[in-house]
């Protein structure tokens, strides 16, 4: 439902807004639920204008599971339309004379955006506001920082408060220049990682984004497995993702969520490269979407400490296409020999066999990317 105070207000009316999950406990503090509560409201409402006006293939960054962990800790959502990003960044004050950008969705690589949405949420009213809009390259030319609050701010004057604009933009030019240059983070060591999540997994720490310093802060949360941890041991969550502990008693619910899943798989001729026994064995499952086709990744354990990883295209008699990798990274993302397989050619599958130490961390990775992609650290 559209409705315009001026040619440039954009009110959208917020759907379904006694659904919304506030309050709940999936956070570690009334100020992440409220600020949760204000981005749903948000998302709910922008999502549904641009898959009904844009396109229906509009869809949440990098997946809808994954929104407790980044609202944990920072204001703002991102939303792919085509080829570009979407940062949308709700506030709920009436004050609109600028528009602050939280520095995680400016200046960490992965998070970082093509156009700003400044949105004015009104939930006892049941809509918001989009006033307005920018682009990355205008927040780090034009943007004043604010070091104590870790934002970039433009003045209203700065933004473009058409929002037809940014519509006809998206539709007509999509190959236009919207970001800068952004410097990479530092490596982070695994030790000092995980260091920093013992140390902020403290959820009287209201604000973890504020208590160490960015370059730590944002190399630490753009691990999605890092920062997944850190969200999960604030809410006081035991370990969610130890593969021995889904084997013997059942994936976890937040893992079940995203798609894991366990398993007997009959141990015969397809796998019967490596593997002499033939009597079922309990495997762990992801099902995954790739370039439009569905394919699944098996987690197979070989001894005490050897596992395979191993891709298959789920639709009976398919193959893998050439060009298709699966790739293991260690906890803090780094390579190790023998870490990659490659299919050449069209394959049954493709398989990396690796030795792991107990509690042991590992992160899987597919090119091309499955849709929905979060990185996942799995503990062995």
């Amino acid at each position: 439902m559209l409705t315009f105070e001026n040619p440039t207000d954009l009110i959208l009316e917020i759907p379904n807004r006694q659904q919304a999950s506030f309050p709940n406990q999936s956070f570690s503090n009334s100020y992440s639920r409220y600020q949760a509560y204000i981005n749903e409201l948000c998302l709910n409402a922008v999502l549904q204008w641009l898959q009904e006006d844009l396109t229906p293939q509009a869809k949440i960054w990098p997946t809808t599971t994954a929104l407790s962990s980044f609202w944990e800790f920072v204001n703002g959502t991102a939303v792919i339309v085509d080829s570009k990003k979407l940062i949308l960044v709700p506030q709920d004050t009436i004050d609109l004379s600028e528009f602050r950008v939280p520095q995680e969705w400016v200046d960490i690589p992965n998070w970082g955006g093509d156009y700003y949405l400044a949105v004015q949420v009104e939930p006892e009213d049941g809509y918001v506001k989009i006033w307005g809009y920018c682009t990355h390259a205008q927040l780090k030319t034009k943007g004043s920082y604010d070091a104590s609050e870790r934002t970039y701010a433009l003045d209203a004057s700065d933004i473009i408060q058409d929002i037809n604009v940014l519509t006809l933009t998206l539709q007509l030019c999509p190959t236009e220049i919207t970001r800068t240059a952004i410097t990479p983070l530092p490596d982070l060591p695994l030790t000092q990682a995980q260091n920093l999540i013992t140390r902020l997994a403290n959820p009287e720490i209201i604000t973890p984004r504020l208590a160490i310093p960015f370059p730590l802060w944002g190399a630490l949360i753009e691990n999605g497995g890092w920062r997944k941890s850190l969200y999960q041991k604030r809410l006081g969550l035991p370990e969610q993702w130890s593969i021995l502990q889904w084997l013997e008693t059942g994936v976890s619910e937040i893992a079940e969520n995203i798609g894991w899943g366990k398993l007997n798989l009959e141990m015969g001729a397809a796998s019967a490269r490596s593997v002499t026994e033939t009597q079922p064995q309990q495997t762990l499952f992801r099902q995954l979407e790739i370039a439009g086709q569905l394919y699944e990744l098996l987690v197979i354990p070989q001894t005490e400490e050897t596992w395979r990883f191993e891709l298959r295209n789920l639709t009976i008699a398919a193959t893998i296409p050439g060009g298709f990798k699966l790739r293991l990274l260690t906890e803090d993302l780094q390579t190790f020999p023998d870490n990659e397989a490659v299919a050449t050619t069209a394959v049954q599958s493709i398989f990396v066999d690796v030795a792991l130490e107990p509690g042991e961390g590992i992160v899987w990775e597919i090119e091309p990317l499955p849709e929905n992609y979060d990185r996942e650290i799995l503990r062995f």
